[in-house]
């Protein structure tokens, strides 16, 4: 089972018929939609030399056996920095012709006051300088905080595209 929070800090797969959390990844499963649950079929794959920084197994997607559209609203936390290995953190916000986008263009974020909205633009503009400079010699582009997490619901004007983002948590701001 494949909940509809997508990309959310808590997005866990759900082993049927047991009900019991996967403790491993699903991969290739690209067809999912933010707001809607899935029963899908998958593969459990153990490879012969696991990657050293890796999980020892994982699950592949075969195919999609059900799909619910989430009719719920209640709310759950997503992670606008995640760290990566190898790389480092990385905020997972960007801004194109005005949206806010969460995990590249996959999600949009809107906001539910100005002070949201205020700081998601704060975010995205540090997000631009990080990337306009990582490379570049003599710039210490350092990330600003250690982690953000937001607070969404999925947005019912724009479902299955767009989360509502009603409150944005820092921490180790500088």
């Amino acid at each position: 089972m494949v909940s509809h929070r997508f990309g959310a800090v808590d997005d866990q797969l759900v082993l049927l018929p047991q009900n019991q959390p996967a403790q491993m990844h699903l991969y290739s499963f690209t067809d999912r939609e933010p707001g809607y649950n899935y029963r899908v079929k998958a593969r459990m794959v153990v490879p012969e030399t696991p990657p050293q920084d890796g999980p020892a197994y994982h699950l592949d997607f075969i195919e999609v056996i059900s799909s619910e559209k989430h009719k719920g609203n209640e709310v759950f936390e997503i992670a606008l920095i995640q760290s990566y290995v190898p790389g480092g953190p990385t905020i997972m916000l960007g801004k194109r012709n005005g949206s806010y986008d969460f995990i590249s263009e996959k999600i949009t974020l809107t906001y539910q006051s100005q002070s949201v909205h205020d700081e998601l633009e704060e975010i995205a503009s540090h997000a631009d300088y990080l990337r306009e400079n990582w490379q570049k010699p003599g710039i210490q582009s350092e990330m600003k905080w250690a982690a953000i997490k937001a607070t969404v619901t999925h947005d019912p004007d724009n479902f299955g595209k767009s989360y509502l983002a009603s409150h944005i948590e820092f921490t180790g701001v500088d």
